[in-house]
């Protein structure tokens, strides 16, 4: 068993994580307005949905990934509405401070959404098999479990990540926002909405 596949596939999903897009601006945003809870369980949507692309790539599961990269037309427009819908629903959410309730059906709600929006970028899949060819991984995979050791380093180091961040913006931005929720509440929208919008003008342009 290598496990030096886990470390690698640990880098690979920390860096593909790393940049801070729409779904860092929702993490952030429940994070701070919902509780720190909120913004690692929604953390746990986009890594697992990177653990899914990366496990298509260490497997090479061709007739999948001629799917999303054939297909990635239709699942853009889908992220790019998602993505207007959920910044819509963040701008116009109430401006009082939420604390996290506990409520299972939230929490399942924050995670079904971010791996849903995380899903529907096939740029996300492409950026995983190109890294795995260029770091010669797919080729360093020899029988399922190693693939699986991969797939397992991909979903920790992406959750890191994500953990990291909910971490930070707790820590650092809370008490500067905690008295100007409505504030962060119409920032955060408006940028996850230019996210979804931008996608949508890739679309035609």
């Amino acid at each position: 068993m290598n496990i030096g596949l886990f470390f690698k596939g640990f880098l690979v999903g920390f860096l593909i994580a790393m940049p801070v897009g729409p779904i860092g601006v929702l993490c952030i945003q429940r994070t701070l307005h919902k509780g720190r809870l909120h913004g690692m369980v929604s953390g746990l949507g986009a890594a697992t949905a990177d653990a899914i692309y990366g496990f298509i790539a260490a497997f090479g599961l061709t007739f999948i990934s001629n799917f999303l990269v054939k297909e990635q037309m239709w699942l853009r427009l889908i992220g790019g509405i998602f993505l207007c819908y959920m910044g819509a629903r963040v701008y116009l959410s109430k401006s009082h401070q939420q604390a996290a309730s506990g409520n299972g059906t939230s929490y399942v709600r924050d995670y079904v959404s971010a791996l849903i929006l995380t899903f529907t970028n096939p740029t996300t899949f492409l950026a995983f098999a190109a890294m795995f060819a260029g770091l010669g991984l797919v080729k360093a995979v020899e029988h399922h479990v190693t693939a699986l050791l991969l797939v397992a380093g991909v979903f920790v180091g992406s959750g890191l990540w994500w953990f990291a961040l909910s971490g930070a913006a707790a820590t650092f931005l809370g008490k500067l926002l905690y008295n100007r929720p409505a504030w962060l509440n119409k920032v955060s929208g408006a940028a996850i909405v230019l996210f979804g919008v931008f996608i949508l003008l890739t679309l035609i342009i």
